[in-house]
């Protein structure tokens, strides 16, 4: 049988130079371009790299995939049965699988290199990607200014395009360091002078966007990324950051597992390498907000958030947080995941009632979690902070297939003290005891109370409570949002946190232990949405997207080793 080509037209000219293994959302910044340029670029005019395409043809073989330059480049397929394939199926899954890269920009002045791998949310249109410059100015941006509308009405910005790439880079241009104070957002990103050679970073406040530090002989790079980073350049591991993994399940104070490689810090902006903190709460009591106030910032909250151009889901997870916000937000697609033997689908079920969405249930079993886990910690080259995040992963997979956007509960447990347990036990105590911190919050069953000692000092507060909150608010919750963020950003996805947002954590930081836990863990939302969702829901304590950690790691758990030490090692194992 004579072969057919089946040729798929396709737009993405920048992958006529660039390798496909440019990572999302990397930044890079570096005073040596060749290092970067060897490890990521293929040679000219050589076209796509089709490594890691899986092509499904609904059952029909290819023999040949191979990209050619007709004016504009085209993906050729060569097949054998070209009857037996069904474009209007095969097409646009292709298309989804390059989509993930045609918006990849890399630029080279001077010195430096600027990558960026945009996942397109607010103006689609190719005007809007990055590296974005205007003037002398650079921007590599990862994230979303949500309050971009706004900015541009009150400070009278005007722009070309309609993204929040533009407000943030005008009004910098603008208000310099300050403009960071006008921003509420999740975001990380490098601005570079190419006047006055000044390199201006910044991340949010609460750390909702990862940014990593890697300097070292006269080499400099800021990467969304570990793993971007290591493709470069090799580090050794950092034993005291693998010993706060194993306590806390993150690293802590910009720490990384990696010697060469810090977090830089939350609510930060640097010149030229000089950090300073703009950011930071007080958790000393003050007076309790009013319902009306609570319940109008996160109903503003989630109504800034739900800004796309693109789909906008929810994650539902049948508790008190994520029915709250799927009720406010009233998406089209609501999601949830699962083991067969453990999940929480009887209650997303009862939240589902009162919604109009399609609600999609995602069943894992034990092998794929073992499976995916261990390829997306050596993806990543880090280990994953809860097991969970396995879930997530997957779940989100299936959210791709109807929404780039997603909303998540995260942050309500820190902001409502949802952690009764350690809340009422601070409560009640006049010190801080290591060995009850260990007992009441740490993880695995090692004893280590350097690490400890290092994550409590410096607490902000005059009472155990008031420190322990601190710690849940700017420690705790980093982990928590590196797990969302990783997880959903492997799948070209972008998770939102209402809970997340500052307004709100000032507001709420200092509210007092009975307004907040009342009669029972988060009274204030209980009461406000009472009418909202349904009673079940109000009355039961969430589990969470719950996973079996005995039975799956069964062979590695004794009188010494519980399942959270088998987790913690399965990570660690992987990496080493």
């Amino acid at each position: 049988m004579m072969s057919d080509i089946c040729c798929l037209n396709s737009s993405f000219a920048l992958l006529v130079s660039f390798s496909t293994e440019v990572a999302a959302d990397v930044m890079i910044l570096s005073a040596s371009s060749s290092a970067f340029v060897e490890a990521s670029l293929n040679a000219p005019n050589n076209g796509p790299v089709f490594d890691d395409l899986k092509i499904d043809l609904g059952g029909v073989q290819h023999t040949r995939v191979a990209s050619v330059d007709v004016g504009n480049p085209h993906l050729i397929i060569e097949v054998e049965d070209m009857e037996g394939i069904d474009l209007g199926e095969v097409g646009p899954k292709l298309e989804a699988f390059f989509f993930m890269f045609i918006n990849t920009g890399i630029k080279s002045y001077e010195n430096m290199i600027f990558g960026h791998k945009r996942l397109a949310i607010i103006d689609l249109s190719p005007s809007s990607n990055q590296p974005f410059e205007i003037d002398n100015y650079i921007l590599i941006f990862n994230g979303e200014i949500y309050n971009y509308i706004e900015l541009k009405k009150e400070h009278n910005i005007e722009t070309i395009t309609d993204s929040d790439t533009e407000v943030l880079l005008r009004m910098y241009m603008k208000y310099g360091v300050d403009s960071v104070q006008y921003f509420n957002g999740m975001f990380s990103f490098v601005i570079y002078n190419k006047t006055t050679k000044d390199i201006f970073v910044a991340r949010d406040r609460l750390g909702i966007k990862p940014l990593y530090v890697y300097e070292k002989n006269n080499e400099l790079i800021y990467s969304s990324e570990i793993s971007s980073i290591l493709n470069i350049y090799s580090s050794e591991f950092d034993e005291f950051g693998l010993r706060q993994y194993r306590k806390f399940r993150m690293t802590l104070k910009g720490y990384t597992i990696y010697e060469d490689i810090k977090q830089f810090p939350a609510a930060s902006y640097s010149i030229n390498g000089k950090i300073t903190k703009y950011w930071d709460i007080n958790p000393e009591q003050t007076e309790n907000p009013s319902d009306e106030k609570l319940d109008f910032l996160l109903r503003d909250s989630v109504s800034l958030r739900k800004r796309s151009d693109v789909p906008v889901g929810t994650y539902l997870s049948g508790g008190l947080d994520s029915t709250i916000l799927t009720n406010i937000l009233k998406p089209d697609h609501t999601w949830t995941v699962g083991f067969p033997e453990m999940n929480e689908f009887s209650w997303t079920d009862i939240a589902d009632k009162s919604l109009n969405s399609k609600h999609h249930k995602t069943v894992v079993s034990k092998e794929i979690f073992l499976e995916t886990g261990e390829w997306m910690i050596k993806k990543r080259q880090e280990p994953l902070s809860v097991p969970n995040e396995i879930l997530i992963y997957l779940m989100t997979k299936e959210v791709k297939k109807e929404n780039t956007v997603v909303l998540s509960g995260e942050g309500a447990d820190e902001l409502f003290w949802g952690y009764d347990r350690i809340f009422k036990w601070a409560n009640s105590q006049k010190t801080i005891q290591v060995s009850d911190f260990d007992e009441k919050y740490c993880y695995g069953s090692n004893i280590d109370n350097e690490v400890i000692d290092f994550a409590l000092e410096g607490l902000l507060g005059n009472t155990p409570l008031e420190k322990v909150a601190y710690f849940f608010q700017i420690n705790h919750l980093h982990g928590l949002l590196r797990r969302v963020d990783n997880s959903t950003m492997l799948c070209s996805v972008e998770a939102r946190v209402p809970f997340v947002d500052h307004r709100l954590i000032e507001m709420m930081i200092g509210a007092s232990f009975d307004w907040k836990m009342g009669s029972s863990f988060k009274e204030p939302l209980k009461r406000l949405y009472k009418n909202l969702i349904p009673e079940e829901i109000i009355n039961r304590k969430k589990i969470g997207f719950p996973v079996p950690l005995e039975s799956i790691f069964a062979n590695k758990v004794d009188g010494q080793n519980t399942p959270m030490d088998a987790w913690l090692e399965y990570n660690i194992n992987l990496i080493k």
